[in-house]
């Protein structure tokens, strides 16, 4: 498991540097570390987040924006209509609930078909993974600051410490 301050400190590294986001139980060990160290900025809902960090970007910030894969429904538009077309990278940390059918069932269907609903919109993403963790993270911000796009980083439940054990 990758606490959540080296996963902060890792992405801050390498440039993030504008976090804001809708809560969630899998992120929540995430954006408590983000809340103390004062970059968070909380939203309301996940179009919303894009909307901040689509302005934070234009302000010379490199955003990211977490939430959780039902958030994807919610902000489709806005990535589509903004991000990709007025070319607004943004770094998207999603948690997979639902993964596998293992969880509430209004998280299942979207956890089904994330991956492929992703495909569908031609935004990158990769999941991440404890063994390949700085891989994955340079990946995803290499990937957004080259195309100049949204792009995902999918988090499954455990790979980085929540609040709660």
């Amino acid at each position: 498991m990758i606490d959540s301050d080296v996963f902060v400190q890792a992405l801050q590294d390498l440039g993030v540097n504008f976090f804001t986001g809708v809560p969630d139980s899998i992120l929540g060990g995430i954006i408590a570390e983000l809340m103390i160290r004062r970059v968070y900025v909380p939203a309301v809902r996940e179009d919303e987040a894009v909307g901040i960090a689509a302005g934070a970007y234009m302000g010379g910030r490199v955003p990211a924006v977490l939430m959780q894969n039902s958030g994807l429904g919610t902000c489709l538009n806005t990535l589509m209509s903004l991000n990709l077309i007025y070319r607004q990278p943004c770094l998207l940390i999603v948690s997979w609930r639902g993964q596998g059918g293992n969880d509430a069932p209004e998280h299942l269907v979207m956890g089904e078909v994330m991956p492929q609903l992703l495909e569908t919109v031609r935004i990158p993403h990769r999941t991440l993974t404890e063994k390949t963790f700085a891989e994955d993270l340079r990946w995803v911000v290499e990937t957004l600051m080259k195309r100049q796009i949204p792009v995902v980083l999918i988090l499954t439940k455990g790979v980085v410490k929540g609040l709660h054990p």
